[in-house]
């Protein structure tokens, strides 16, 4: 069975920064694309960020320059550094995989459970 577990939300002043980090455990060969979305009260669940396993990334115009995406391939965790951050920015943020090999097969479409990130003076 394999897993994503969130952890780094928490409540922050604006300007602050938060570092999230999402581990994917399970018996696990390889992951494809590696991501983040966020789901604000009101509002659709958007895309925040993605990286590949090649690390090539990705980033919603509303973050660029602002977040940071990385991966650690070894430990099949996905990072994503938050700096500057603004009240628009709050939302609880989902860890995504869109593919990874397991030693039961391919599984596709996992996500986390979601860690609230909250920004507030």
């Amino acid at each position: 069975q394999v897993q994503l577990v969130e952890s780094g939300g928490g409540l922050v002043q604006p300007g602050g920064s938060l570092r999230l980090s999402c581990a994917a455990s399970g018996s696990i060969f390889s992951i494809d694309v590696m991501g983040w979305y966020r789901h604000a009260p009101g509002k659709q669940r958007e895309l925040v960020a993605t990286i590949t396993s090649g690390g090539r990334t990705n980033y919603a115009d509303s973050v660029k320059g602002r977040f940071s995406i990385s991966r650690d391939n070894a430990k099949n965790t996905v990072y994503l550094q938050m700096n500057n951050l603004k009240p628009e920015d709050a939302a609880v943020y989902y860890c995504n995989v869109d593919r990874m090999v397991t030693r039961l097969g391919p599984v596709f479409g996992s996500w986390g459970q979601g860690t609230q990130v909250t920004v507030s003076s």
